[in-house]
């Protein structure tokens, strides 16, 4: 008998602020930063029942140590979820918290759960990315992939060289944008509403709170990026400045079918319209939300000028740039990014993709006149991963005065 898929929504969101790889979370365990994230979404949503849940599922790219041990079920134990609720864990590199989202939701349209958590860690202070891996020797001597395609730097080098339009000039330009829209979104207060405060002790200082991104760098210019070296290629175009750092931090979403969301009198933030990951030549990791974006609006049935909000993982400025260019979109347009990303923010890689869902999730709170919007981020070993969000809010009115104020100013 044919199932009716249901509704998936993004109810709530949280992260810590994330960290530098040795830096506030050195002491910190990566399983307590998770455990954080999930105590908060209970502490916001206290109509949620804590035996409700149905799933845990947390992703971490280097799953040993406290990063390991199925995190999803560990976590939630942890964190004090009844020991009925089970857990998983997830490893799909840089989208592990995106595909956490994504199983999950196909889970609840399928209707085996009703309300799920799902989210990812990474600190890559403890657990470097590759820490105790063993690559298969014939993924080099027979070819299948090119040893440039195991360093992220290396594969962002080989994507100023497939769109070599984009100039190290350019994309630093970009990292100095991100850096000035994150400390403008921390001024207007915009990015302290998804943060989760965590406790931090260090042997020389004693304990401290964490309590906003750590690697924000808001005084960058021009001038201090052009002076930074190019360690992935002599006279290369990659730089710490145009690039995410090592860093560390958790996050959680909440997501529900939405009659269940109604039922509990939880917040519809997003609806789930459709997703998509693809793999592309690993050498040219970053060209990966490409294919993902023009596969996941294939599936919905839209194009690109329908989607009227973007949320770009930042790994490198070059990936965000052969982004745009591809689908003919400034480099400076508005509706990308508008409260700055990864290069400003970090990156700790599996946990990025819910830091991605809570920004765009404000952008559409605060336009009504946006209906469709994306989250997409590049994947580890050449892939990519695309998720379309329509807007609750989304107004007809509002979608319809917004179109002629832009007409009237390109006139």
């Amino acid at each position: 008998m044919p199932r009716q898929l249901r509704e998936v929504v993004f109810v709530d969101g949280v992260r810590t602020p994330f960290g530098k790889a040795k830096g506030q979370y050195a002491e910190t365990r990566a399983d307590d930063l998770v455990i954080k994230c999930i105590r908060e979404l209970m502490r916001r949503n206290p109509s949620l029942p804590p035996e409700r849940v149905d799933e845990v599922a947390v992703a971490a790219t280097t799953q040993i140590g406290d990063q390991g041990l199925t995190i999803g079920r560990t976590a939630a134990l942890l964190a004090g979820l009844p020991q009925s609720v089970p857990g998983f864990a997830i490893d799909r590199m840089c989208a592990g918290a995106m595909t956490a989202v994504t199983t999950t939701a196909a889970g609840i349209a399928f209707g085996s759960y009703d309300v799920v958590i799902a989210g990812g860690v990474e600190h890559m202070g403890r657990h470097p990315m590759g820490e105790g891996v063993d690559p298969n020797p014939r993924i080099v001597s027979e070819k299948i992939v090119d040893p440039e395609a195991l360093s992220m730097g290396n594969t962002a080098e080989n994507l100023h060289d497939r769109y070599p339009s984009i100039s190290k000039e350019r994309a630093d330009a970009y990292a100095v944008r991100s850096q000035q829209k994150t400390a403008r979104a921390y001024a207007e207060g915009r990015i302290q509403p998804d943060l989760v405060p965590v406790a931090v002790r260090s042997a020389e200082e004693g304990w401290g709170l964490a309590s906003t991104d750590e690697p924000v760098r808001p005084g960058t210019t021009m001038e201090s990026l052009a002076a930074l070296k190019t360690p992935f290629r002599p006279h290369g175009r990659v730089t710490a400045g145009n690039s995410a750092g090592l860093n560390d931090g958790a996050t959680a979403a909440l997501l529900a079918d939405e009659e269940t969301a109604r039922e509990l009198g939880l917040p519809v933030k997003m609806r789930l319209v459709a997703f998509s990951f693809t793999g592309v030549e690993p050498e040219v990791m970053g060209a990966g939300p490409i294919p993902a974006t023009e596969k996941a609006l294939a599936q919905a049935g839209l194009t690109i000028d329908d989607i009227g909000a973007f949320e770009v993982n930042e790994a490198f400025a070059v990936q965000v740039l052969a982004f745009l260019e591809h689908f003919g979109i400034a480099d400076d347009d508005p509706r990308v990014n508008p409260y700055g990303g990864a290069i400003a923010m970090g990156h700790p890689l599996a946990s990025s993709g819910v830091r991605l869902m809570n920004q765009l999730a404000a952008s559409f709170a605060e336009r009504p006149e946006v209906r469709y919007g994306i989250t997409t981020m590049c994947i580890g070993i050449g892939m990519g991963g695309t998720v379309i969000w329509e807007n609750p809010h989304f107004d007809g009115a509002a979608a319809d005065t917004a179109d002629t104020a832009d007409e009237k100013g390109a006139a």
